[in-house]
């Protein structure tokens, strides 16, 4: 294989690979170099074996709680409810397990990148063969419509253009040419190079292969894949050290609980049972079932706003971004090419809208202005010197081109100043001169009636100095001196500043018809008429500000990686409205950095252009070693390292590749940035309700478990018994706390920064309130079950009061969870919260009146005095929580919220 291609001359090139360029390799020749650099595809990757994924999913803290609470209730004889807690267990790994192979997917797309055939030379001869079977050394051919076949050093070109967004990110096709390169030259500027996996556009080439397989850079990008690791999400990681701190704590409760009994004399055995139920109430069965609902809805909420989640996690993950690193072409932009502005006239003609669907209008000053004069004839010479094609498709209604994407965006403005095919068929052509990169121009030769016009259109810098005449605005011919020439010129590089790509365009008279059948280089030396300018790019899609803008109001970064032209990234960075939108740094200056320097680039500049696969991956990276949440989206190939790398990885799912879908967390249905910004909004929706859950199943397991300690230090008899625990846990679970998933978007989520990556999944002060609730339970629940005794009460009586308090203070609970920082009245209607409220009553009278349940859960039937107390007790500990809550009202879930620089949001809105 050869380093560094694109620096050789073609006979050093040549002569390193021991081939003639005329007879390519010969048979033998090939085989021995098959036999020694292998198959041109890309490796299978080493694929875990379905057991080991499937064991590997219950390697997590929270699961082994459930375990030992599995094993726990197993032991106090309680299948049924033993059944439930592995039945939560075996979901929650199948689910785990299904999604694990995101990498081997795409590893296994990237090898379909690979064409299916190639046009060599072999022996002399011209042949076709599998793609697999180029070998180094190898002569290949190249046609307009080939998939290149393996990395070619270009030995030959005319007019060859190649497609390559899918690897280098540039938004149009390349002009390839034959010349070698300095060996610094940045892979998107190898223009003598054709990658593996590119489409040609136009044009012919022949090139000799100088890689294959993985050597090529397709292959390069899939070890990038195959190495990146496979991160755990923010939530993911909270919930581990929770859990954790859960085990540690129940462990070390349980162990004081059978301590302390076994000191005082107890039996042995009693004390080891009691400590198992205090660990049964401790465990909160509920939160991986919960979790995984919550996370369900929050799938389908974003499927509703074409946001499709491939990995439950990453639903949460996009609530907590802190960065969104976009690609510009096809993401912030629509991929099509636009005419937005015109001169014509010595004037400025705006063009609104965008894409290839003829629908807009051509303004002056903001006014509509007839078609005449230098405007009439600067789009007629777009519309007829032109090889490009534009149809709307029948069943879809779409605007479809083929050709090239600049000749498209000029028929386009032409169809929307009502140019059409009758023009074209009233101007039949006689003669071409196709484009050609040594000249920069296309001319075409036209019969309007009995007289023959020549069109021209192309770089500026190469027709201006041919004019000798110009139109102005009535369409009056009039002479064209140096002092016009360097007006036009300033013009042309006004709009070249603003990111446009800039066509000029001529036109020449006076022609015979055998003249316009024998059209040469001669005929547009000199003499031509200047009709005006033609400005285009790439534009922002038009609700791709607004959602730039409202991540900035939600304190989230976002910062534009592409490997397009600098110029090109910072003007569309500008209209996107992104702060210091020119400071533009190119992914050789990244090259050219230290460490240190890369680090804090990555922090501060937001517009990066000319980036290569690798230099995409190291920001990301960058940007998680500074603590930052990044979110990557990315359409092509050479994003597909940088998204599986990320904390969550976004693929466009209309333009986008395979291998970018496959290993990306998230696919954005329509391609579109707003969309993954109301995904961010349905991401911190998911959390809050997810952190809402949390706060409240919380307290009731605490309260339980400070109960049955209390109650065997102080030495009398258990208020709840293990498995009325485990009847409070298991239905409020599913009747209560699911209802939390079910919760609307609070209102101005978007208007506060996100949380701080670093910080805890229960701040202090929530862990505060899960102290107060639960010691509140502890006292409320006690205290009932001791008036209960002293009122002359059965023990069943008393602990079917006691069981009832807590299921009551749960519900009050309940509607303060709704809101954890604010009172929820504020907050819109959630209907099943009332649906759960009523299942739970219904549930709690079948538990203190019906026979069967007194036989199961030992409960007794209560007289109405006693719900009052239940009733008044927890509705005294729901008032309770309403003060700490007015307490602490000036905080936003109970703490300050801090941005990832420090500032509060109490900084941002003063």
């Amino acid at each position: 294989m050869i380093k560094t291609p694109h620096a050789l001359s073609v006979t050093a090139l040549l002569a390193s690979l021991k081939v003639d360029a005329a007879l390519g390799l010969s048979t033998d020749e090939a085989l021995l170099r098959f036999r020694q650099y292998g198959a041109n595809r890309l490796p299978e990757p080493p694929s875990k074996p379905a057991w080991r994924r499937f064991l590997g999913q219950f390697n997590q803290a929270l699961i082994y709680i459930l375990l030992c609470a599995g094993a726990m209730t197993a032991a106090l004889g309680e299948w049924v409810d033993s059944s439930v807690i592995f039945g939560v267990v075996l979901i929650n790994a199948v689910v785990g397990h299904v999604q694990e192979a995101k990498a081997e997917h795409a590893l296994a797309a990237l090898s379909r990148m690979l064409a299916s055939t190639a046009r060599v030379l072999r022996d002399g001869q011209k042949t076709t063969l599998a793609a697999t079977q180029l070998v180094p050394g190898d002569v290949v051919l190249l046609d307009a419509g080939d998939k290149v076949p393996a990395d070619l050093r270009l030995i030959h070109c005319h007019e060859l253009y190649c497609d390559e967004a899918m690897l280098t990110g540039e938004s149009l096709p390349v002009l390839k040419q034959v010349p070698a390169l300095p060996v610094v030259t940045g892979l998107a500027e190898r223009i003598n190079l054709a990658f593996s996996g590119a489409l040609v556009t136009r044009g012919q080439g022949i090139g000799v292969v100088v890689a294959t397989g993985s050597d090529t850079e397709t292959g390069q990008i899939s070890r990038l894949v195959a190495e990146a690791p496979v991160l755990s999400t923010p939530f993911t990681r909270k919930v581990a050290r929770m859990s954790q701190v859960l085990l540690y704590v129940i462990l070390a409760l349980a162990g004081m609980t059978f301590a302390v009994g076994w000191l005082r004399g107890e039996p042995a055995f009693e004390m080891f049972m009691a400590a198992v139920a205090m660990a049964v109430g401790a465990i909160p069965e509920g939160l991986p079932a919960a979790v995984t609902v919550v996370l369900a809805i929050g799938v389908k909420r974003m499927a509703a706003r074409r946001a499709i989640v491939r990995k439950l996690p990453a639903v949460e993950t996009l609530g907590g971004v802190t960065v969104i690193c976009t690609d510009k072409t096809g993401t912030l932009t629509q991929n099509q090419m636009t005419v937005q502005a015109l001169w014509c006239g010595g004037q400025h003609f705006a063009v609104s809208g965008s894409g290839y669907a003829p629908q807009g209008q051509i303004t002056l000053a903001g006014e509509a202005v007839p078609l005449a004069g230098a405007l009439h004839e600067t789009l007629l010479a777009g519309l007829l010197c032109n090889d490009a094609l534009l149809r709307q498709d029948a069943s879809s209604g779409q605007w479809q081109i083929a050709g090239d994407p600049t000749e498209a965006a000029m028929l386009t403005v032409a169809f929307k100043a009502g140019l059409g095919d009758e023009h074209v068929m009233a101007h039949p052509r006689w003669g071409v001169l196709p484009f050609e990169s040594e000249r920069q121009y296309m001319a075409t030769a036209h019969h309007r009636g009995e007289a023959h016009l020549l069109y021209v259109k192309g770089a500026p810098e190469k027709l201006l100095e041919r004019c000798i005449a110009q139109i102005d605005a009535a369409g009056v011919t009039c002479p064209f001196d140096i002092r016009d020439l360097a007006r036009v010129e300033a013009v042309a590089a006004e709009m070249a500043q603003q990111g446009l790509r800039v066509l000029a365009l001529a036109r020449k008279g006076h022609f015979r018809r055998e003249d316009a059948e024998i059209l040469g280089h001669h005929h547009v030396s000199s003499g031509l008429v200047f009709l005006g300018l033609q400005g285009m790019m790439d534009p922002p899609r038009p609700e791709a500000r607004a959602a730039v803008a409202a991540c900035q109001r939600a304190g989230v970064r976002v910062k534009m990686m592409t490997g397009d032209h600098a110029l090109t990234a910072a003007a569309v960075a500008a209209q996107l409205g992104m702060p210091e939108a020119t400071w533009v740094l190119t992914g050789r200056r990244l090259a050219e950095m230290s460490t240190s320097d890369f680090a804090r680039a990555a922090q501060d500049c937001h517009v990066f252009a000319r980036v290569e696969p690798e230099q995409k991956l190291r920001l990301v990276k960058a940007l998680q070693a500074a603590g930052h949440v990044v979110a990557m989206t990315g359409d092509g190939v050479n994003d597909a390292p940088a998204l599986k790398a990320a904390d969550i990885g976004v693929a466009m799912g209309g333009n986008g590749t395979e291998t970018a879908r496959e290993a990306a967390d998230m696919v954005l249905t329509d391609d579109n940035f707003a969309t993954l910004v109301a995904a961010v909004e349905e991401g911190r929706g998911v959390f809050d309700n997810l952190t809402k859950f949390v706060v409240w199943t919380l307290p009731t397991n605490f309260g339980e478990g400070l109960v049955l300690t209390a109650a065997i230090v102080v030495g009398v008899a258990l208020p709840i018994t293990p498995l009325q625990i485990l009847w409070i846990n298991m239905t409020t679970a599913v009747l209560l706390g699911l209802m939390l998933a079910f919760e609307p978007i609070e209102p101005g989520v978007m208007a506060r920064p996100p949380r701080r990556p670093d910080a805890a999944l229960l701040t202090r002060w929530l862990m505060w309130r899960v102290v107060l609730v639960g010691v509140a339970m502890l006292l409320g629940a006690f205290g009932l079950f001791a008036w209960k005794l002293a009122q002359g009460g059965s023990l069943e009586a008393a602990r079917t009061v006691a069981v009832n308090l807590f299921v009551a203070t749960e519900m009050f609970y309940l509607f303060n969870c709704r809101a954890l920082g604010s009172p929820s009245q504020r907050l819109p209607l959630n209907p099943w919260i009332w649906v759960g409220v009523g299942g739970m009553a219904l549930l709690q009278v079948a538990f203190t009146y019906l026979p069967v349940m007194h036989a199961l859960f030992h409960s007794v039937p209560l007289a109405w005095p006693d719900w009052l107390f239940i009733l008044a007790v927890a509705w005294g500990i729901s008032l309770l929580v309403t003060l700490e809550k007015w307490a602490h009202g000036r905080y936003f879930f109970g703490h300050p919220p801090v941005l990832a620089d420090g500032a509060s949001i109490r900084q941002i809105h003063h």
